[in-house]
Formats: structure tokens, sequence, C-alpha cells
């Protein structure tokens, strides 16, 4: 199969981007939000929080905006109506109707609107991961710190991808292996637990803390990323991956598709699988 014929099957909004955006990822955004709601013990933010009414909110990367529709039914359950931002590359996961108190719009993070500049209390980012680069980073970082109000609160939600310990036998530890070669290849920074922090302070944020954890990848449980979504994840980077060649781990799609099958497999027949997220939390001063 050659390169033309792998980039006809999904649709990619950025060639940055690692993952694709369309309706197959769609499900795995939403499926993606469970998991890690689940595993901030069912908080959608971990950040001291004293919003009100007509205060305004961001979503960076929304996707399908899922977490912005339940973060403002939780609020107005507690009698505040905010006025929520959701910003992507792509409006291709935008919901088709939402309430008019949540805008959707193409932006990117790194480039926000002027008239934004300290307008909201609150930000909120996560998964931006395989979007990133070092330079990136700080664009971001530093674009979000213009447009909180002072007092503001950014929340930044991200896995680990430097220390990866999802191989547990042959198949997918050479799975590991190949995105341990990639991701760094991408210019995608994988310690994000000491590395975002770091950044959060240099660019004037205070207060900053982090929170970890783990989540197991296998077959059932309830705080569980099941084997298959997370197949599902790795999945979606099959064609940036077959564009450079494989990185001398598989060389056609069928070899990817048979690997990630395997993996699955031995993730299903382990309990030692697993990933990393953290949910890092600072203040505009």
């Amino acid at each position: 199969m050659n390169k033309v014929e792998v980039d006809q099957q999904r649709y990619y909004a950025s060639k940055q981007y690692l993952l694709p955006a369309d309706e197959s990822e769609t499900t795995r955004l939403n499926t993606q939000h469970r998991v890690l709601t689940r595993a901030f013990e069912n908080k959608l933010s971990l950040a001291p929080l004293k919003l009100q009414s007509s205060d305004r909110v961001l979503e960076s990367g929304a996707g399908t905006g899922v977490w912005a529709l339940e973060f403002s039914e939780q609020s107005k359950r507690n009698g505040v109506l905010l006025s929520i931002e959701c910003i992507d590359i792509s409006d291709k996961q935008f919901p088709v109707t939402h309430p008019s108190n949540i805008d959707f719009s193409v932006q990117s993070v790194t480039d926000l609107p002027d008239k934004w500049s300290g307008t909201f209390s609150y930000a909120h980012q996560r998964c931006l991961l395989l979007a990133m680069d070092d330079l990136r980073w700080h664009k971001a970082v530093s674009e979000l710190f213009r447009v909180l109000s002072p007092g503001g609160w950014i929340e930044l939600v991200e896995p680990e991808a430097e220390h990866l310990y999802f191989g547990v036998g042959p198949e997918s530890k050479k799975l590991e292996s190949l995105m341990l070669t990639a991701l760094p290849g991408k210019g995608v920074m994988g310690d994000l637990g000491v590395y975002l922090p770091r950044i959060l302070e240099e660019i004037g944020f205070v207060n900053v803390h982090y929170e970890t954890r783990q989540v197991p990848i296998g077959h059932s449980g309830e705080n569980v990323y099941r084997s298959e979504d997370w197949r599902d994840l790795l999945e979606g980077m099959k064609q940036p991956l077959l564009n450079e060649g494989g990185y001398g781990f598989v060389k056609t799609e069928e070899e990817y598709e048979e690997l990630l099958q395997q993996s699955v497999a031995e993730w299903n027949n382990s309990s030692e699988a697993g990933c990393t997220f953290y949910t890092i939390i600072a203040r505009k001063p």
C-alpha cells in the first residue's frame, strides 16, 4: 500500500497532529472522556474554582465538546450559568446542537484572538500531547496566560509518553518501542508531569500543582482503559507512522494492524499493562 492510498482512509486536520478528526475519532474521544473522568474520581475539574454566572470558560482542543457540555450542565445544577468558548483546529467533531451558552469556533490555542485577552476565569485543555512540540507548548501556555483574567485558573490533562508501560508481551513491547521511537521523532514532549509545571512557572503562573493517576489497560473493570479502546487510540496514529516508514518496526498497514490485534490479546491476558495521566493546575496572579 502506498502513501497516497494510506492518506485517503482517515481525515487529519493537521500534519502536526498525529490523530484524525473524523467520525471514528469522535466515538473514541467520547469514550476517552469517560475513562479520564472515572480516573479522576468522576470529577470534571480538580481546580479550586469559584465560578459565578456569566464567568467565561475556555475549552481548548474541545473535540466533540463532551467535557464542556457536561461541565456546563453540572454548573447549571449548582445555579451557575457559564459562558463557555470551545475551540479546536477542526469543526468536524463539533456537536450539531448545543446550549446557547456554549460557543464553538475554529481556533488554534497557539494564536488566540486579541479580543480575548484577560476575559476567561478558567481555561481547560485535555490531551493535546500529540499535537504539540516544545515551541507549540510555549506558545499555547503563553496564550492561555494572556486570555485568563487575574486570578484565573488553567487546567491541563495529559498522558505520560516517556515512561510507557503497556508492553507486557513480545508484541505489545514491540508496539511500545515503536511509540518510544516515533513520538520524540515527531517532537512530542514525553514527561509532561515534569515539563508542563516548569513551563507554567516560567510563563508566570503560580500555585502550580499536579496529580497523577495510573489507569490499567485490560479486558474489563470499572476503572480500566479497555484494550480495544487503547487499540483505537493507536490505530488513529497508523497513517502518520506508516508515512514515516514505520520507524523500522512495521512496513505495511497489515503489519501494523496485526501488531495491534496481538497486543490487544496480550493486554486482555495481563494485569500489568497501564497508562499514566496527569492533571496539572495553576493560577494566573
